[in-house]
């Protein structure tokens, strides 16, 4: 399985994109796609804890590492993702220091986490593999979402947080919150970028951001930012059945 801290490390631009639907065989088509990563979304997405399993199945068959936003901060909601098998853990929201670095806690094992250990679950081939418990605090891909003024004015204290490697832009949030809904070419909005942006990299650490196509996300990549989404299995199954109904409608007037 590809190591995505790795590859941030080296300055790698990776492009993923989330899982809405709740669907084990559309996380097979996006893993079939090439995207360098994959996110069920436990916080807005239509599935729940139930598809998170087959999900992660169908990525693993491809070798493409899935990652979990989960509903809340709570400590069992990550620990369950990542005993399933995930890569890595967002958390939406995180506002504060003190918010990210009890996050972060929850990806890794004591003493520098609070995560609960255990090896008879899936990420430890069901006890099989007791061994991966010693790499596996390294393994884990720590993602906070800035969706707020506040946490953008609080940027470079969270990104100084151990353990995270992706200060992740919630872009219809936190326009929402800057007076700007979904205008993410007003000036606050592109200020806030910057600023984030100028964060993660004193940090030593990959700015990312979700764009809604693949343009768009280009665009945020050329400025740096280097955790990229694209949309998500659902608005690219909705845009791709857009375009074919205008198309062919067009055609025909």
């Amino acid at each position: 399985m590809i190591d995505l801290s790795r590859r941030l490390a080296l300055g790698d631009t990776l492009y993923g994109t989330f899982l809405g639907l709740g669907s084990a065989l559309a996380a097979e088509a996006c893993a079939l796609a090439g995207f360098d990563w994959l996110l069920t979304d436990l916080e807005h997405g239509g599935g729940d804890e139930s598809e998170l399993l087959p999900q992660q199945l169908a990525a693993d068959a491809h070798g493409v590492p899935m990652l979990v936003r989960v509903e809340s901060t709570h400590r069992i909601r990550a620990g369950h993702a990542l005993d399933l098998g995930a890569a890595g853990v967002m958390f939406p929201g995180i506002e504060s220091v003190d918010q990210a670095t009890q996050a972060m806690r929850h990806l890794r094992y004591p003493p520098d986490g609070d995560r609960g250990v255990a090896t008879y679950n899936r990420a430890y081939g069901f006890g099989l593999n007791p061994e991966r418990l010693a790499t596996a605090n390294e393994r884990v891909l720590g993602v906070v979402q800035i969706e707020s003024r506040h946490a953008v004015e609080r940027a470079e204290e969270i990104a100084k947080v151990p353990g995270i490697h992706v200060l992740f832009i919630g872009p219809r949030d936190l326009s929402h919150d800057l007076g700007v809904p979904g205008d993410t070419s007003a000036p606050a909005f592109q200020d806030a970028v910057k600023r984030v942006l100028a964060a993660a990299e004193d940090a030593g650490l990959a700015a990312g951001i979700l764009a809604p196509d693949a343009e768009t996300a280009r665009s945020y990549a050329d400025r740096g930012l280097r955790f990229v989404g694209i949309g998500s299995d659902a608005t690219l199954l909705a845009l791709a059945g857009r375009r074919a109904v205008d198309c062919v409608r067009a055609g025909g007037s």
